[in-house]
C-alpha cells in the first residue's frame, strides 16, 4: 500500500469512527489551557484536571499569577510530576505574558516557545487547540501510533521529524483534529505496553499489526 493511500484510508476511518476528537484537558480560555498543557508534561490529563480548578480560581489572570511566587504555586501542583520546575515555569510564563505580550497568550510558534515551560510540542498544542491552527503536536502517543500505523517511516526518530511527515501528508483542514485522533487512539487503544489490537478497527491498515501477526495487508489473510 502506498503511503498516500494509507493516509487516506486511515483518515477516512477516523472521520467515520471518531468524528469528534478534542483535548481532555479542562479549560475556558487560552491562558487556562496554557497552564494545563505546561502541567500535563509527563503527567496524565486526569491528574491535571484535578488540580487546575483551584489554580484557575485563585490565579484567573496572568497578572494574578505573575504576582505570586513559585513556592506558592508548588503547593497547588505538588501532586504532578516535576512540581518544582513547573511552579517556576508557570510563574515565569505569567510574568513574561504581562511584560512582553500585553497579558495575552500569543498564537505563533515563534512567540510561544519564548515562554518558560513551553517547547515546540506545547506551542503546537496551544496553536491547534486554542487558535485552531494547523499545528501537529507530537507527544509520546502520536509518536508511537504514527510509527505503528506506518504513517511515518523508521527513519523518523525525533518528534520533529514525525511532525514534518504527518503535516506533509495530512490535509491541512484535518491536522488539528488528527492530532487528537492519534493521541486518543494511543491513550485508549494503541497503548504502549498492551495495545488493544483485537478492539482496533485499523488492524488491516496497521503496519505493526500486520507484521506481528503476519497478515497480508492486501488480502487481510494470514500469510502462513
Amino acid at each position: 500500500m502506498r503511503k498516500k493511500e494509507r493516509y487516506e484510508r486511515i483518515i477516512a476511518w477516523f472521520r467515520e469512527n471518531r468524528p469528534v476528537a478534542e483535548t481532555e484537558l479542562h479549560y475556558d480560555n487560552p491562558f487556562e489551557l496554557l497552564i494545563a498543557v505546561i502541567l500535563s508534561a509527563q503527567c496524565t490529563d486526569k491528574r491535571v484536571n484535578m488540580i487546575t480548578p483551584a489554580i484557575y480560581r485563585d490565579f484567573p489572570t496572568p497578572e494574578a499569577l505573575a504576582a505570586t511566587e513559585s513556592e506558592v504555586i508548588y503547593e497547588y501542583i505538588r501532586s504532578v510530576s516535576y512540581p518544582n520546575n513547573k511552579a517556576k515555569h508557570l510563574v515565569g510564563m505569567a510574568r513574561m505574558l504581562v511584560k512582553d505580550f500585553n497579558s495575552q497568550v500569543p498564537d505563533t510558534l515563534e512567540e510561544l516557545i519564548k515562554l518558560p515551560g513551553v517547547g515546540r510540542k506545547t506551542a503546537n498544542v496551544i496553536q491547534s487547540v486554542a487558535f485552531n491552527k494547523a499545528a501537529m503536536a507530537v507527544d509520546t502517543h502520536v509518536f508511537r501510533v504514527s510509527h505503528r500505523l506506518g504513517l511515518v517511516s523508521d527513519k523518523c526518530t525525533t518528534p520533529f521529524s514525525v511532525e514534518k511527515e504527518l503535516v506533509k501528508y495530512i490535509p491541512e483542514a484535518d491536522i488539528s483534529i488528527a492530532h487528537h485522533w492519534l493521541i486518543l487512539h494511543g491513550r485508549y487503544t494503541c497503548q504502549a505496553r498492551t495495545p488493544q489490537c483485537d478492539e482496533c478497527g485499523l488492524q488491516l491498515l496497521c503496519k505493526y499489526y500486520c507484521q506481528k501477526y503476519k497478515v497480508s495487508k492486501e488480502s487481510g489473510q494470514n500469510e502462513e
